[in-house]
């Protein structure tokens, strides 16, 4: 399969019928009465799916939408990619599930997956499956505080890492804590390098210092109030915080320090890896070698599944049943990622994402000088944030604006979503694949509804 290939449903965007058309009201109405209504997504994009192929869904009523959603960041090759189909077919005929004993899938995606990891951990790691990114940050955790003998886990501001049992602690958002059973205690936060918006008054060239100089504080004086540290998990390129690239030399401190004073440096690549920035690992963009990595969306095709990778000195006394789960390693995901993983080492793929991440950041930047509303353009490859505020002069978040501009891309037949701290970020997380048509066209409406949602 060429990066280039024509992969997506011909045709999009076209709205036939204002969604929610009639078939995908129906599917909505039943859904309304059977599921709970926490839902947050379908509050976003209100339809019903038919089929989705590459980088275009339909919707019940045959509405097309370009997905620049990728459910969020789990199908980075697409929908019903060749790859990734072919592989699950192919091993749903052997296997489909089996606890822990390994099987030719199993051992091919290790092998495959320890090919590609940054630095120390390249050809020379262990693994933990996990189900879920946050099963596999928690039991990151729990390996680093196990590894390191401390509690404290040094968190940072703006991250996400899971909201289910203790990880909870380690997102940033604090209404996610409303009604868990557990606290925020064992987790520090300091601030992210968020040049944008920073707590204090320091130069962008000063940032990444002022927080790693705030870290190696909190280390190594005993009156900091932290405690012992015994591990930093941290997102190379931040997330749900806001598409939020830090500083070059951020995380090569990081890593400095941490070293300096061997405590576990975790790495969450749930979100940014398996090749959304242009690379299999955006920590390989600045260097840095991982003593523990989490990795999960993509990397199942589609299935839940989640993987821990560390330093094989790091299960020297790791007692049997250590971190537990009945779905952990299912068979038909792993040949599903060990296929994805094998298409990003012998295809052109990672190279075009790192040129069309560049041309279309370019584009989003070009679009930016026409809107005093848009604050910032941010990203590497295809993980690109625009976050909207009310004016440039005053940075105020522009939250409304951001919904307004979402939905005017929804009615228009783009799937775009929000994220950070404000939900006033608009992110780009389309397919890998997406042809560049779809990318021009999304792009055009973006415009559009910028202009609508600005000027109506």
């Amino acid at each position: 399969m060429d990066a280039a290939e024509q992969l997506s449903l011909p045709g999009a965007p076209n709205i036939r019928v204002p969604p929610p058309g009639p078939k995908s009201a129906e599917l909505l109405k039943t859904q309304e009465r059977l599921e709970t209504q926490s839902r947050t997504i379908t509050q976003q994009f209100s339809m019903a799916i038919k089929r989705a192929k590459g980088s275009v869904i339909e919707d019940m009523d045959g509405n097309l939408y370009i997905d620049w959603f990728s459910g969020i960041c789990v199908l980075n090759l697409g929908h019903a990619n060749p790859v990734v189909k072919r592989a699950m077919i192919e091993q749903i005929d052997k296997l489909v599930h089996m606890n822990e004993v390994p099987s030719e899938a199993r051992v091919r995606f290790m092998e495959t997956l320890e090919s590609t990891l940054p630095g120390s951990l390249k050809n020379s790691a262990k693994f933990m499956f996990t189900v879920t990114g946050g099963d596999a940050c928690e039991a990151a955790v729990a390996l680093a505080r196990h590894v390191s003998k401390k509690r404290t886990i040094v968190v940072f501001g703006g991250a996400y890492h899971g909201v289910a049992g203790d990880i909870v602690g380690a997102t940033a958002n604090y209404h996610y804590r409303d009604y868990a059973t557990l606290s925020s205690a064992g987790f520090h936060h300091l601030p992210y390098p968020y040049t944008y918006r920073f707590p204090t008054k320091t130069s962008k060239e000063e940032m990444a210092r002022a927080v790693v100089d705030q870290l190696e504080y909190s280390i190594r004086d005993p009156y900091s109030g932290v405690g012992g540290v015994g591990g930093v998990l941290v997102e190379p390129i931040q997330g749900e915080g806001g598409y939020i690239v830090p500083p070059d030399d951020f995380l090569p401190m990081l890593r400095e320090v941490t070293e300096k004073y061997s405590i576990p440096l975790i790495v969450d690549e749930i979100q940014s890896g398996m090749g959304r920035t242009g690379r299999i690992w955006a920590s390989e963009h600045v260097g840095i070698s991982p003593d523990i990595m989490c990795m999960s969306k993509s990397i199942g095709g589609g299935i839940p599944t989640s993987v821990v990778a560390y330093r094989k000195d790091f299960d020297e006394d790791l007692p049997a049943g250590f971190h537990l789960g009945t779905f952990r390693g299912n068979p038909v995901a792993l040949a599903a990622g060990e296929a994805i993983l094998r298409h990003f080492k012998e295809s052109s793929l990672l190279e075009r994402v790192r040129v069309q991440g560049d041309r279309i950041k370019t584009r989003f930047q070009e679009i930016s000088l026409r809107f005093d509303q848009i604050g910032e353009v941010r990203g590497r490859g295809f993980m690109i944030g625009t976050e909207l505020v009310n004016s440039r002069e005053t940075r105020e978040p522009g939250t409304e604006l951001a919904r307004k501009v979402k939905e005017g891309m929804f009615s228009r037949g783009v799937l775009m979503h929000t994220c950070g701290h404000f939900s006033n970020v608009l992110r780009f997380m389309a397919p890998l694949t997406i042809e560049d048509s779809l990318v021009d066209k999304g792009l055009e409406i973006y415009e559009a509804s910028m202009e609508k949602a600005v000027r109506g």
